[in-house]
């Protein structure tokens, strides 16, 4: 188990905040719900907020169990819940119907299980002292570079040689990068946080470092001070933020 779990999480514009961050004893899971692109049709009567809900309940009502499930078995059955939810009126085939990534960590006695589907990546510090990265880059891998088409985007989630995320689609968790380490300590954030490795200059070992000695609010500020500051490298100047930390004793 964790002995010590502390998060954070800030919108990124007046809109109601689209991540998603809930914790236990021993795991933790961070979802980011997918803003729709203006006038796009999702084909669903739902929001990305009740999507991500949804999810996050299911998710945490597996992972309480205490089973030793494999994650993206859970994430699996997790999915065909939320799918379920949605009842006749949605049309799930819809390839802009509401999706999110998921990251989430479980620990028992320093071993660290983790799950990563979509751009929110993992951050764990290793036993030895080294900092392991897990990162579901095939976003940033789409044919042409960027920017991406609308069209493009549509035709490559959840498809073979595209982006996996979690929507309606359960086979999407067999996709997930998943692993298990002997750790210290696991972050588990969004891209809105990744920001700070991706756009400017942070290395992954400064983030394990940086929650241990100042805690997760501490990274949004530094996140929100740089787009500030510097501006944004693509997309919105900020994104909805969210950052968990779950130390383990040595």
């Amino acid at each position: 188990m964790f002995s010590e779990v502390t998060y954070a999480t800030s919108a990124g514009s007046p809109r109601r905040n689209e991540d998603l961050v809930i914790a236990g004893p021993s795991w933790i899971v961070v979802l980011d719900g997918a803003t729709a692109a203006a006038g796009v049709d999702s084909g669903c009567a739902h929001d990305v907020p009740w999507l991500v809900a949804r999810l996050g309940g299911a998710l945490a009502a597996r992972l309480a169990t205490g089973q030793g499930d494999a994650l993206a078995a859970i994430l699996e059955a997790s999915i065909e819940e939320l799918a379920a939810a949605h009842g006749g009126g949605c049309d799930l085939g819809n390839p802009d119907s509401p999706s999110s990534t998921v990251a989430m960590v479980r620990a028992d006695r320093g071993r660290v299980d983790y799950l990563v589907l979509g751009d929110s990546p993992v951050v764990c510090s290793l036993a030895d002292g080294g900092v392991m990265a897990v990162v579901d880059d095939r976003l940033e891998r789409l044919p042409g570079g960027r920017p991406y088409s609308l069209e493009l985007v549509r035709r490559m989630r959840n498809a073979p040689g595209g982006f996996w995320v979690a929507g309606a689609r359960p086979e999407a968790a067999r996709e997930s990068v998943c692993g298990a380490v002997t750790a210290t300590g696991a972050a588990v954030l969004t891209d809105g946080v990744a920001r700070l490795v991706d756009w400017y200059g942070w290395s992954w070992s400064d983030v394990p470092a940086a929650l241990a000695d100042r805690g997760p609010a501490a990274l949004i500020a530094a996140v929100r001070e740089l787009e500030s500051a510097r501006g944004p490298v693509s997309g919105k100047p900020h994104d909805d933020a969210t950052v968990a930390w779950g130390r383990l004793d040595g």
